[in-house]
């Protein structure tokens, strides 16, 4: 769906997106890579425990040996609690942060992550079975390459070789950014604050925005052309650096109607979860009567939502 305020949206399939960009724009791509950041393990008692790795603590994913995350059962997970994994690694618990815990390994966790980790799925795709083996490869765009993320970037999923190389040939320049997904972007606004959403405070995640995509930026405004990020998450990473005048660091940036955005002129996104951050963000964007009439209209006409879904190119509302 192309939505394009206050015009009634078009729809296309997403391989005629090189028929609906110029080649002075420059198209820009979150490069996470999700990693397998849920872990199954056992305390001293025998009772069991699940953890959500949501980022690393010490240093970057490829080296940290503290991550903080989400531990279910909350109540028995205190400082100093020693916790096994099914292969007889030790986690030890070094701190509580509200509904967060920081555990420690001996080693760069990562390294157990992709041994007997499992992919984070959205928790609405049910499966009796579980995961799978290739979640692993199914739930990462053609981008990624930083691991670092407990969740795809999934606006990046819908790329092909095809639409790729269409692109490439058009003369359509790609740059990239890092947003390492967490916490920040999937949790929900809480239920106490859906009279003041203002009152939702962000979790934190790292971004970066490189040299060479800043000078992307710079060329693609010098020769009038259009910077189109793909996916909320890279929109929050430029949004981030613009904002800032920082070219990486954490972002708790909560994009909220009102927002004034500096750097993207327009986005490729799903359609999102109510309630969601990312749903203000596109609102924010778009317009919010618009947007939730076009969100209607994709009701009406049966589009897919949520990580697996389908798409939007969105165009700003101006007024």
């Amino acid at each position: 769906m192309v939505l394009r305020p206050p015009l009634a949206p078009l729809h296309r399939q997403f391989a005629e997106l090189p028929t609906l960009l110029e080649a002075r724009d420059l198209l820009v791509v979150n490069r996470t890579q999700v990693v397998p950041a849920r872990l199954k393990l056992t305390k001293a008692t025998g009772g069991r425990v699940e953890l959500l790795l949501s980022r690393p603590k010490n240093g970057p994913a490829a080296t940290a040996t503290q991550w903080e995350g989400m531990g279910r059962p909350l109540k028995g997970l205190k400082p100093g609690q020693r916790l096994r994994t099914i292969e007889g690694s030790e986690l030890t618990v070094i701190a509580r942060d509200g509904e967060l815990v920081i555990v420690e390994a001996e080693a760069p966790l990562l390294w157990l992550l992709h041994r007997i980790g499992e992919v984070p799925l959205p928790p609405y795709i049910e499966r009796q079975s579980g995961p799978r083996e290739c979640d692993r490869s199914d739930y990462q765009t053609p981008f990624a390459r930083e691991p670092g993320a407990v969740a795809a970037p999934t606006a990046g999923l819908h790329f092909t070789d095809a639409v790729l190389a269409e692109l490439d040939a058009k003369g359509v320049q790609r740059a990239e950014v890092t947003l390492h997904v967490g916490l920040g972007t999937f949790l929900p606004i809480r239920q106490e604050h859906h009279a003041d959403v203002l009152a939702h405070v962000m979790h934190r995640e790292w971004f970066e925005v490189p040299a060479e995509t800043a000078d992307a930026v710079a060329a693609a405004r010098k020769r009038g052309g259009r910077v189109i990020a793909v996916g909320t998450t890279s929109v929050r990473a430029l949004e981030s650096w613009a904002q800032s005048g920082c070219a990486s660091g954490d972002t708790a940036l909560f994009i909220t109607p009102g927002y004034s955005f500096r750097a993207v002129d327009a986005m490729v996104t799903n359609f999102h979860l109510p309630q969601s951050t990312l749903l203000m963000l596109v609102s924010a964007f778009a317009g919010r009567e618009y947007l939730l009439a076009a969100y209607a209209e994709a009701v009406r006409k049966e589009y897919r939502f949520f990580s697996y879904g389908d798409a939007m190119l969105v165009y700003p509302d101006r007024s």
